[in-house]
């Protein structure tokens, strides 16, 4: 796919999506208490990733559920005994939860929710662009559909990327990565694997700028810069810190510094000022209203899921997420060497402490 014709199709896409309306106070509080009752009677957990509007972050707390990046809320909505498991965040999240949990019911509060990655990596052109490089270890990142995942060796998150495919290359393994290429080079070059990189990129990731962070840096020396590895090469050279947006919450807590400077999505600041109430949070600049991306430092799809549509998925239990049982018996091999493997990461971890 070249670039024109994944910006063509992520703007179709956006010309669709439907942010939720703005809700008075007495509304949302009327529609979290309800959203609480209906998840007790439902039998159901919500699960909310860290770029979900905070309202909805705050209920996933509150509940019982879960606040994390995809890692996370893929071993989450793996081990908790709930019959349903609600998924607030974007489609291929839905799906991992139901690949990890056939026999449960996976439901989102909008089916429409995708990903600019999973969009500009169809299953059809990524099975013959493997195909032609059959020689090579397939590793897909998680933003990708169950048909992508179903034709990997290794599904990996921002959080075990490195970890992964420096193992991969230390067996002598050459790798085909997709989807995203900023993530794909900086994993090339900390790792110094054999990498044939897919060309994606988020559309959040790739508005932040260099000369605009240069700008910032120089307004707030002493702040410290957090990039996560989807975004430009420019930017990610300016980072005081690297990482998937877990290991950029946990930054925030331990460094020294007052001040910092983000660069991800902005509803990653609920969970850091939650976290590190006496820190100061700095969105990092984007190319503007003016860019191609509309959601500049916002995912759009992200911000699709709203309490009105959460509350609706509970009560009426449409909007089931469903993965072709071949498609999902194919998905569950390197789901599953991701989840095995970073296990042993965290034992080993563990080991050293």
């Amino acid at each position: 796919m070249t670039k024109v014709e994944d910006r063509i199709l992520v703007q179709e896409h956006l010309a669709h999506a439907a942010e939720p309306k703005p809700l008075s106070a007495d509304e949302k509080a009327r529609l979290e208490s309800r959203i609480k009752a209906v998840l007790k009677e439902k039998d159901a957990v919500l699960v909310a990733h860290y770029y979900t509007d905070p309202d909805i972050q705050r209920l996933a707390e509150e509940t019982g559920g879960c606040v994390a990046d995809s890692l996370e809320m893929a071993r989450f909505g793996n081990q908790h005994p709930a019959s349903t498991v609600v998924v607030a965040g974007v489609r291929f999240m839905g799906e991992t939860a139901k690949i990890l949990n056939p026999e449960k019911r996976v439901l989102m509060p909008t089916l429409e929710a995708t990903c600019s990655l999973d969009i500009g990596c169809p299953a059809d052109e990524f099975q013959a662009f493997c195909d032609e490089h059959s020689d090579r270890t397939v590793v897909v990142y998680a933003n990708t559909s169950a048909a992508v995942k179903a034709r990997a060796d290794w599904v990996v998150t921002s959080s075990c990327a490195q970890a992964i495919v420096e193992d991969l290359d230390s067996r002598g393994e050459k790798i085909l990565w997709a989807p995203d290429k900023h993530l794909g080079h900086y994993v090339q070059k900390t790792t110094g694997a054999d990498m044939l990189l897919w060309d994606g990129s988020c559309i959040v990731h790739e508005e932040f700028k260099h000369r605009g962070l240069e700008d910032l840096k120089a307004l707030y020396p002493n702040a410290a810069v957090l990039v996560h590895p989807e975004s430009p090469d420019a930017v990610v050279e300016m980072a005081d810190v690297i990482g998937s947006t877990s290991q950029l919450i946990h930054a925030v807590q331990t460094l020294p510094n007052q001040e910092f400077i983000v660069a991800t999505d902005n509803g990653i600041f609920y969970k850091m000022q939650q976290l590190a109430p006496n820190k100061t949070l700095i969105e990092a600049p984007t190319a503007g209203n003016g860019a191609t991306c509309r959601s500049c430092a916002q995912c759009p799809w992200m911000a699709m899921n709203g309490l009105e549509n959460l509350l609706s998925v509970i009560e009426k239990g449409d909007q089931e997420v469903l993965v072709d049982a071949e498609i999902r018996e194919a998905a569950l091999k390197p789901l599953r060497r991701m989840l095995d493997f970073t296990a042993g990461m965290n034992l080993k971890a563990a080991g050293n402490t």
